[in-house]
């Protein structure tokens, strides 16, 4: 077992001082520290730091220029499982990894209560609980693009690609919003008759907007996906990158799912509104 000792400096000078170091022995007489001790030069922490009681060794490291921090911090995941750790050892990572992950548990809790509020105000936008969860549930195949983006620039999803996916929701739901409102109101004020005609018709008024939200924002976006992960973009990047592959996915949910799921599930009981009856009596 090891033993530490302490002495003067004039036996700490050199290692063979510290071989010759006399001992005392039970019978009165002294024996040299090497005679008893295997002596050894090992080395050692320059200081001991501890938390919560635990003694703790900080291992510092930078990533280098190109490197994404989810697929390096994947990598050293990969490596300390294949440690084996002397009993009493672990290892924690933390810092701005740490940091990042706290984020998107938080973003996580905050994506329920967001899609929570999308579907509540989806239903206040429509006045049918059926139009509300049909326009609710196209919204998850807006978010293949971004899916699929994510997975052909890596795979790893980062803080940012939530992010992404979150506003690929926002856009989605407002582009099916305006359109499923347009076809309510082609049949409530325009006396548009429910069928094929008026799905074509209001897809077409509406492709225009449709098409226009989904290019500006692509478009804004081009800039952060050319220039690449670089540092400082640890964020923008990734999200860009998700939204732009979702943003061609919701475009075509808007523009083709979502009318043909009106079609099946649509409401066929609107009658066109009943005519002013003031504008009756100056007829």
């Amino acid at each position: 077992f090891d033993v530490n000792i302490w002495s003067t400096p004039n036996y700490r000078d050199s290692l063979t001082d510290v071989y010759n170091l006399p001992i005392d022995t039970p019978d009165g007489g002294q024996v040299a520290l090497s005679e008893i001790a295997d002596i050894n030069i090992v080395p050692t922490a320059n200081g001991i730091n501890r938390e919560n009681l635990a003694r703790r060794i900080t291992v510092d490291a930078e990533l280098e220029e190109g490197h994404d921090l989810g697929a390096a911090i994947a990598e050293v995941e990969q490596a300390l499982q294949e440690v084996e750790w002397p009993i009493g050892y672990y290892p924690q990572l933390v810092g701005e990894f740490a940091e990042r992950q706290a984020a998107s548990q938080n973003l996580q809790r905050i994506a329920i209560i967001s899609a929570i509020l999308i579907f509540l105000l989806l239903y206040i936008s429509f006045g049918s609980a059926r139009m509300a969860l049909m326009s609710f549930l196209s919204l998850p195949a807006a978010l293949v693009g971004g899916v699929l983006a994510a997975y052909f620039t890596g795979g790893i999803l980062s803080l940012g690609s939530l992010v992404g996916f979150l506003t690929i929701l926002g856009i989605a739901a407002r582009n099916g919003i305006m359109l499923i409102n347009h076809y309510q109101h082609l049949e409530e004020y325009e006396g548009e008759a429910f069928g094929l005609n008026l799905i074509i018709r209001g897809a077409k008024e509406r492709v225009s907007p449709i098409l226009m939200t989904g290019l500006t924002t692509g478009l804004a976006l081009v800039p952060l996906v050319i220039s690449g992960n670089l540092p400082g973009h640890e964020i923008e990047h990734p999200m860009a990158i998700v939204i732009l592959g979702g943003l061609i996915t919701s475009t075509l949910v808007n523009l083709f799912i979502v009318p043909a799921l009106y079609m099946i599930f649509g409401n066929r009981h609107l009658t066109p509104a009943e005519p002013d009856a003031g504008a009756m009596a100056a007829a």
